[in-house]
């Protein structure tokens, strides 16, 4: 069985399946391939009607998104707030996580992205933001802020970002079952479970 997660921390959807995608896992006996993506190349390329529903949210809709994103954080046991910088440039963020995982430390990076932004409501755009995380999870700051300046780590985020919307997605957080079963959410991941027990 394989199970890819390709994820951008900026969405708190993305930090829900986060959460419970690693329980998951270990109840079906399957690791997971992590895959940070930059979202917004994704909206960019295939999903722009997002930047139009921002422009001109729905009240109705947005307090009941509120409302479910409250009720899904307490299924999970998080903490989850508003930034007052959202959307947020997520890119050095999400090199670090790159970054983090040539060191093994790729989980609790994100993690730590994650808290800093969603429960903290840190500017995870800021460079002493993301050079604090590194350092918070045994990184040398000085070393990791210069290699997320990397060529070799800028292209590989661009190429999970294309790699994603090649493979027809078009958010955050996306999975997919033995490369070619696709789900959109962490509202899916019983789904998910579901598709990965009648595979095992």
């Amino acid at each position: 069985m394989r199970l890819e997660f390709f994820f951008d921390c900026s969405s708190p959807w993305t930090y829900l399946a986060f959460a419970g995608i690693q329980p998951l896992a270990a109840r079906v006996g399957v690791s997971i391939e992590w895959k940070p993506i930059l979202v917004g190349g994704v909206f960019n390329s295939v999903n722009p009607e997002v930047y139009a529903a921002r422009a001109n949210p729905n009240p109705r809709r947005m307090g009941y998104m509120r409302k479910d994103l409250q009720d899904w954080a307490r299924l999970y046991g998080l903490a989850i707030g508003w930034p007052a910088v959202f959307p947020v440039n997520s890119v050095k963020a999400m090199r670090g996580v790159l970054v983090a995982e040539e060191s093994g430390l790729l989980v609790p990076f994100a993690k730590a992205v994650f808290e800093r932004y969603w429960r903290d409501l840190q500017d995870i755009s800021s460079d002493e933001v993301v050079a604090e995380i590194a350092r918070s999870v045994g990184l040398d700051e000085r070393t990791f802020m210069r290699a997320i300046a990397q060529p070799a780590i800028k292209e590989r985020l661009r190429a999970n970002t294309e790699e994603l919307i090649e493979r027809g997605g078009f958010g955050s957080p996306t999975l997919f079952v033995n490369s070619t079963d696709m789900y959109f959410g962490n509202d899916r991941l019983v789904l998910v479970e579901h598709a990965l027990l009648a595979r095992s």
